[in-house]
């Protein structure tokens, strides 16, 4: 008898058809209003941006299905949501994109930041760490870049993160974890440690995470 009941209510279970929703677009979440947002193109991006327009351009319209235009007057780059917007966090997503392509990193790069949830953006001056002036800021700086960018791309490798050094200006891309590891690589540097120092408990690090996941 048992038996015959969680049968039928099982049976119930199944017959009863759920609602099914359709998708509401990002407009229709956001009250009907359209939402914007302008990131200031820096001077010394300007070519680039110019270069690499059709490729900024592509994932942003195709992919996002945001609203960009270029506006000359303010030199910086316009998005807004449209009614084909899906995606809520569109909008946000494109504007780190591009925040991230002004920073100073490949389009390639870039473009992470649009596929995967978990990467970041940290930006922190050399100065932040240490307050540092003249020759002083300049060895720190060239210390972070190594003979050739030797340096940069050791830490980079190692932590699966990216680096880019813009003048006293130190930005990171990558999850989470690995940015701590990378930004506490380019402090000790900052600081004074030798490289091969840095390299070594760097490599520790990055040793012990690969063995955690």
């Amino acid at each position: 008898q048992s038996a015959s009941l969680s049968k039928e209510s099982s049976g119930a279970v199944e017959n009863t058809d759920q609602p099914v929703f359709p998708k509401i677009s990002a407009l229709e979440q956001a009250g009907g209003k359209v939402e914007y947002r302008r990131i200031r193109c820096p001077p010394h991006r300007y070519t680039p941006l110019r270069e690499y327009w059709e490729q900024i351009l592509t994932p942003l319209v195709d992919y996002l299905k945001l609203q960009v235009r270029f506006n000359p007057k303010t030199r910086s780059v316009e998005m807004k949501t449209s009614p084909h917007t899906i995606d809520s966090g569109a909008l946000q997503k494109g504007a780190d994109f591009v925040s991230a392509f002004m920073m100073g990193f490949e389009v390639q790069d870039a473009v992470a930041l649009l596929r995967l949830d978990d990467l970041y953006l940290e930006s922190f001056q050399v100065t932040d760490v240490k307050m540092l002036r003249g020759d002083h800021l300049s060895r720190a700086v060239g210390r972070i870049a190594g003979q050739d960018g030797k340096t940069r791309y050791a830490i980079e490798n190692a932590t699966r993160t990216r680096v880019v050094v813009a003048d006293t200006r130190i930005h990171l891309l990558g999850s989470y974890a690995n940015i701590r590891v990378a930004r506490n690589a380019i402090c000790d540097l900052i600081l004074g440690a030798p490289p091969g120092k840095v390299y070594n408990n760097m490599r520790n690090v990055a040793k012990r995470m690969n063995e955690r996941y």
